[in-house]
């Protein structure tokens, strides 16, 4: 019995070693350098797989939004390659300001606690382009950054790393990424692609389309019956303030580490109306 388990010891020992798959040292230093999350913001399905990526094409470089601009660092003085100054860091924005006392509902949901199932209803929420604030995108963060606020998905900027994750979980594509060319980025938080009146009639706090702040500055558009805004042309001035100053829903607003509290607008936010449970 003893020769025989030595026998096999023998054989399994040469076997690992004609069999073992030989990874580049470098390739374990990238992964080394990454932050390990395997979250797939860089497009890859872990820091493994994108490490082998990076040594493949070089030019993958810069793709970990949660290691930033370290990480890039670290990976390039392994490679000795050298890094150029990046554009701004892309961070998400949801557009959506609508808080449970702003939102019409159609009925009171007591069913699963998710967004992607209430969405798949048609008889809860007024207003279909609204946050649902069962919070999917809360679930699928791993750094903390997202809660539901008196049901609104509201991110924490300080905690976020741009990861995607959220954007991803959410079923009404709110969430888009934005570059944040300043700390905090003016943005429209909206989405409501129904007319004025219809929009007013299940959301005081959401785009009606006027086309004020048009009139302000080129930087905003209106198209699908909601203002839309250059965020990669944005640049903060008089002009950006004006716009929304005068917007009469209050729903251009500041978001980011250090942003202020929007402005709520004049009028009596629209109030929940539950009418029967929907499962």
């Amino acid at each position: 019995m003893l020769g025989l388990g030595t026998v096999f010891a023998i054989v399994l020992l040469v076997a690992s070693e004609k069999l073992k798959v030989h990874v580049d040292p470098k390739i374990e230093e990238i992964h080394k350098a990454l932050p390990g999350l395997d979250c797939g913001a860089c497009g890859f399905a872990g820091c493994g797989q994108y490490a082998k990526s990076i040594m493949d094409n070089p030019d993958l470089l810069g793709k970990c939004s949660p290691g930033g601009a370290a990480a890039s660092a670290k990976i390039a003085e392994i490679l000795n390659l050298h890094v150029s100054e990046s554009g701004p860091q892309q961070r998400p924005v949801v557009h959506c300001r609508a808080h449970s006392d702003d939102k019409t509902l159609f009925a009171h949901y007591d069913g699963i606690e998710s967004c992607v199932a209430v969405n798949a209803l048609a008889n809860v929420q007024a207003c279909a382009f609204g946050c649902l604030g069962y919070g999917d995108c809360v679930a699928a963060c791993k750094f903390d950054a997202l809660h539901i606020v008196d049901g609104l998905a509201t991110i924490d900027y300080k905690k976020c790393t741009g990861c995607t994750a959220c954007v991803k979980a959410c079923p009404r594509n709110l969430i888009e990424m934005v570059p944040f060319s300043q700390e905090n980025m003016m943005v429209v938080a909206c989405r409501n692609k129904e007319s004025g009146k219809v929009t007013r009639s299940v959301c005081k706090v959401g785009c009606i389309g006027c086309g004020i702040c048009v009139k302000q500055t080129d930087l905003f558009s209106v198209s699908d019956n909601f203002a839309r805004m250059n965020y990669a042309g944005y640049e903060p001035g008089e002009k950006t303030e004006t716009a929304m100053n005068k917007c009469p829903t209050k729903v251009i607003v500041y978001r980011g580490k250090s942003a202020p509290e929007p402005e709520m607008p004049k009028e009596k936010p629209v109030k929940a109306k539950p009418a029967e449970t929907s499962k």
